[in-house]
């Protein structure tokens, strides 16, 4: 009986003892990933970083008076871009836009090709909050500058072929899934003096409504 006593003693007191001789380990425990603790904010951007496509515009040129006050109206025009984007954050991106913009003024006309580097800032809920995995309806704004390579489509004499643009923008991005979305926008088109001979002190702009579709991979 005396025996029983001391082997049960050893199976209950040994498992104490030796946990007691052991050393404490210290274990990392990993923490969520951003995108289960809802501070992601460059999902989208990892996964389709880059986008190509293509808009039409609309333009309405504004009127023109010129240095003896005599004035031109502008005749509405219609154009067509292309476009290449960087998504640097879910909703921060660039985008190189060209634009072949015909320029319609009464009596004489011109065309310039554009380029235009844009900063564009979406504004993505679902990146912020991580509310909804994906967000249809995407609003944007930005702004735009570039060069604008000018010809004369009528016999217009140009002295200066090269002029700076700007542009302020904005829009909505109708995202059906993170491949395809459609975009519909606004821009405000300026040119600074593009140097016509017949239109001195003439620096073109207009109000362009913009319908296109963009591809990201």
């Amino acid at each position: 009986m005396m025996f029983k006593k001391v082997i049960l003693s050893a199976i209950f007191v040994f498992p104490f003892v030796a946990d007691a001789a052991m050393p404490y380990r210290v274990q990392q425990v990993g923490l969520p990933s951003v995108e289960v603790s809802g501070v992601d904010t460059s999902a989208l951007a990892r996964e389709r970083r880059f986008y190509i496509g293509g808009m039409y515009n609309f333009s309405m040129w504004d009127a023109y008076t010129n240095d003896q006050g005599i004035n031109f109206a502008g005749d509405n025009t219609s154009s067509f871009e292309a476009l290449a984007g960087l998504r640097i954050y879910d909703t921060f991106r660039m985008e190189l836009n060209y634009l072949r913009a015909d320029m319609s003024f009464d009596a004489f006309s011109f065309t310039g090709d554009t380029f235009f580097v844009n900063a564009i800032v979406d504004a993505r809920i679902d990146s912020l909050y991580r509310l909804f995995r994906t967000q249809m309806l995407v609003p944007y704004v930005g702004i735009g500058a570039g060069l604008s390579w000018n010809s004369a489509d009528n016999g217009v004499h140009l002295d200066k072929k090269i002029a700076p643009v700007a542009a302020v923008l904005a829009g909505v991005g109708v995202e059906f899934n993170s491949v395809f979305a459609l975009d519909f926008g606004y821009r405000y088109f300026y040119m600074f003096e593009p140097g016509v001979d017949v239109a001195s002190g003439l620096n073109p702009s207009s109000h362009q409504f913009r319908a296109g579709a963009r591809i990201s991979f």
